[in-house]
């Protein structure tokens, strides 16, 4: 009884191991077939993108334009040539590679068109502000006008503004008037009589 019951676990584990890697081998493909998909580069990339092409007789390297250009060459050569299986397969793979440069120069289109049309969105939008302000401001200016116009007008020595002790002027002292006096003879040393007079 014992050796049929670790048969019987033995069993059992081998197919729990298979069945896990079943179930590993399952999802691991399913992921790498989801990752062929986000992997792919976008359009703006692959149009300047060297790809390493694996022809039906050995590799071509180049841009999508350059490996165009090299299979159209290799397609006329095998015509001239008369393989026709080789006319079939080069044309095949021109055909590929112009397929994905069409579609990746229309998703470059798109997005310039797409950037054009935000950019004009983000014009218009600015241009509208700066209306809305200038209307907001003529506007204001037009009341600030007929204010001005409805108010009395005001003494001319009341302008309605503040004066500031900038404004005035300082006060000034009143000067005291200057007195005359005669001119009082300086005493000399020639007191005794020698004066301008006698000279008269």
């Amino acid at each position: 009884m014992t050796a049929i019951f670790h048969a019987t676990r033995a069993e059992r584990d081998a197919k729990e191991n298979l069945g896990r890697t079943t179930h590993h081998m399952r999802s691991s493909k399913s992921r790498s077939r989801g990752n062929k998909n986000r992997n792919r580069p976008s359009g703006a990339n692959i149009v300047n993108r060297v790809f390493d092409s694996s022809g039906p007789e050995g590799k071509v390297r180049g841009t999508p334009q350059q490996i165009i250009d090299k299979y159209n060459q290799l397609h006329r050569d095998a015509q001239l040539a008369g393989d026709r299986v080789l006319v079939e397969a080069y044309a095949q793979h021109a055909e590929h590679y112009t397929r994905m440069l069409a579609e990746a120069l229309r998703e470059q289109e798109a997005k310039r068109e797409e950037a054009d049309r935000q950019n004009r969105e983000r014009q218009a939008e600015r241009d509208r502000e700066r209306a809305g302000r200038q209307q907001a401001h003529e506007s204001q200016h037009q009341s600030n006008v007929e204010e001005a116009k409805e108010q009395p007008v005001a003494d001319e020595g009341d302008s309605g503004l503040v004066e500031t002790p900038e404004a005035q002027p300082k006060p000034r002292k009143p000067r005291k008037p200057r007195t005359r006096t005669s001119p009082t003879p300086k005493p000399s040393d020639d007191a005794q009589g020698d004066t301008p007079e006698a000279a008269e």
